[in-house]
């Protein structure tokens, strides 16, 4: 082979390598804000910053589990999906990456879909969004490929698919956060209204990342999120799915 044929080859190579590496986000970005600001172009009606209201409500409270994904006779829960031709070679990468820890750490399993009814369509819309659990049909998860496509991020919706709310709106939050109301403009206030969830017997978990960061929705760049009694431990990680995270999946689903 010729050296310039040689070394053509081993560029291209290079090239789909680093295109295959996850986009994971930066420590020192508040990744939070990031779907918030990208939600801003948003036309949906989304409630706590990027959940899309759906037909059902830490886990949704669901009486007749019919808004969570049903378990395989071979035991996994298999979650069907699609993604749209928009997303590039490294995008669809990044989601695969991100779906696999779902598959590396819980009974989880995103297949692709062929004839199923209910299913996730992974989409180019206008922001980084999701219903909370099952809705049925096709099921949009939005990954805008200007700010949403990284890894945790996309972590962040697919746990929204799987039936969690954000953390700190979890049941008990007051336990463990201050709300600080006078920092969050009044008509965004709602987006801090505590759900009534399954907490599933597990401690509050300021590392999950379904957990906003300090300053979510704040007008005066002061924190709308304080920890207490330690207002200096870290929140709103997009990094991966924290040991809580993975364990609140594993009960939810009986893994």
């Amino acid at each position: 082979m010729e050296p310039t044929a040689s070394f053509s080859i081993l560029a291209l190579l290079m090239l789909g390598l680093s295109q295959a590496v996850p986009l994971m986000e930066p420590q020192f970005v508040d990744i939070t804000e990031r779907i918030l600001t990208t939600n801003n172009r948003s036309s949906e009606l989304l409630v706590e910053g990027d959940i899309v209201l759906s037909r059902t409500r830490n886990a949704q409270v669901c009486p007749d589990n019919n808004c969570f994904w049903k378990k395989s006779s071979t035991g996994p829960v298999q979650v069907p999906y699609t993604v749209s031709a928009d997303f590039s070679f490294s995008e669809r990468s990044v989601i695969a990456g991100a779906m696999a820890t779902f598959h590396s750490k819980t009974c989880i399993r995103f297949v692709a879909r062929t004839t199923e009814t209910d299913y996730l369509s992974i989409e180019n819309r206008d922001g980084c969004y999701s219903p909370v659990g099952r809705s049925g049909g096709k099921q949009v998860v939005s990954l805008n490929r200007n700010g949403c496509v990284y890894h945790g991020i996309v972590q962040h919706e697919l746990n929204h698919a799987l039936g969690f709310y954000h953390e700190q709106t979890r049941s008990d939050r007051d336990r463990y956060v201050r709300i600080n109301w006078e920092n969050i403009n009044p008509a965004m206030q709602y987006n801090f209204n505590k759900e009534n969830t399954n907490n599933l017997n597990t401690p509050y978990d300021y590392s999950s990342v379904m957990h906003y960061g300090k300053t979510a929705f704040s007008i005066n760049g002061l924190d709308s999120i304080t920890p207490i009694p330690d207002a200096s431990v870290k929140i709103g990680q997009r990094v991966d799915l924290s040991a809580i995270d993975i364990l609140r999946i594993n009960t939810l689903y009986k893994c």
